[in-house]
């Protein structure tokens, strides 16, 4: 039977089932990203990175869907689900030399937004504890305030930097009248006090949204935003290049990677909710968020918008997600083979 909330403080909801299964949300994943084991919040193995999923989608503003996000994410590959994926670039399997583990879907509640955050935050803050860096697979980018908050509970309020590949900039000051949304989580990240404005990086912007009063205000933050003009004008290289010293610049004790799949084109990844053409592509993106994973200390990372139901008969958003995923791995685990 679903576990009965009503005589429970609200307050203290999100610890209460913080995890989901067939029996509460019929869209929760039922297998781990590629085979790799299954553990649960209260025994997290001994590996250093932990994937749990968000099924969460009602901060969307136009196109739902993320809810199922997890679940194509974790699907979405061609090999045999046996948590085996030797790299072909470096010969590194990046899932056994990290001892990847994944946890399942956090228990998130259709309609109850704040609730679901807290969810997710207590969650998030349990794997962070424990040393480990949750992977956290979205889900609409709302999520991202409690993944990042939930990081900052343990290492500190502004002690960590994020590093966000979006096509928004997603800093409104509110959504359809409420605070959280998807086009909020950095704003809500920057006024809670978890992220400083000056240990934003942002990548990728581009398109009618937001409006100059909102871009005035991120740079009155010290947000550091590069559009894609100005990433065609002067290289992708060296705008990472720079991106890598911001985020790291005042002795930032980690940095948390963000990932809204709409950043690529939607000609390479169609399957998310605010499609804005002119964007990075699946290889550009590939490379350097390995590149980030390989060189900063990463202290936890989602990747987000994936709404498989646009995606087409050919799957290609989520086979790019799950990419992704491995990429970042892949950076992770070249770092901690290198022993730096």
């Amino acid at each position: 039977m679903p576990h009965d909330f009503a005589s429970v403080p609200y307050e203290d909801r999100a610890k209460e089932i913080p995890f989901a299964s067939a029996e509460y949300i019929a869209f929760a994943s039922r297998s781990s990203f590629l085979g790799v084991p299954a553990k649960t919040l209260d025994d997290l193995g001994d590996g250093q990175v932990v994937i749990l999923g968000a099924p969460f989608d009602w901060g969307a503003s136009y196109r739902p869907g993320a809810r199922f996000g997890p679940q194509a994410i974790r699907d979405a590959d061609y090999g045999v689900m046996d948590g085996y994926r030797p790299h072909l670039p470096t010969g590194i399997d990046p899932l056994r030399t990290l001892g990847v583990v994944d946890i399942g879907d956090v228990y998130v509640v259709p309609g109850q937004v704040e609730l679901s955050l807290e969810r997710i935050i207590a969650t998030v803050e349990k794997v962070t504890a424990a040393g480990k860096i949750p992977v956290v697979l979205g889900g609409d980018h709302t999520v991202t305030f409690a993944n990042a908050t939930g990081v900052t509970n343990v290492l500190g309020a502004g002690e960590i930097a994020v590093v966000h590949f979006d096509a928004h900039a997603d800093t409104g000051v509110s959504q359809n009248g409420t605070l959280y949304g998807h086009g909020t989580p950095m704003r809500r990240l920057i006024e809670s006090g978890a992220v400083p404005g000056p240990r934003f990086v942002q990548i990728g912007l581009r398109g009618y949204w937001p409006e100059p009063e909102v871009m005035a205000w991120m740079k009155e933050q010290g947000m550091r935003s590069y559009l894609m003009n100005e990433i065609e004008e002067r290289g992708l290289k060296t705008v990472v290049d720079e991106a890598v010293e911001y985020s790291i610049a005042g002795g930032a004790k980690g940095v948390f990677i963000s990932i809204d799949i709409d950043v690529v084109d939607p000609g390479f990844a169609p399957g998310t909710g605010t499609p804005e053409p002119g964007g990075l592509t699946s290889r550009q993106l590939m490379d350097t968020v390995r590149r980030l994973a390989r060189e900063l200390p990463v202290v936890g990372a989602d990747v987000v918008e994936v709404a498989p139901g646009y995606d087409g008969p050919g799957e290609i958003t989520a086979y790019l997600a799950n990419r992704i995923v491995l990429e970042l791995l892949n950076g992770l685990a070249e770092k901690s083979s290198s022993g730096v």
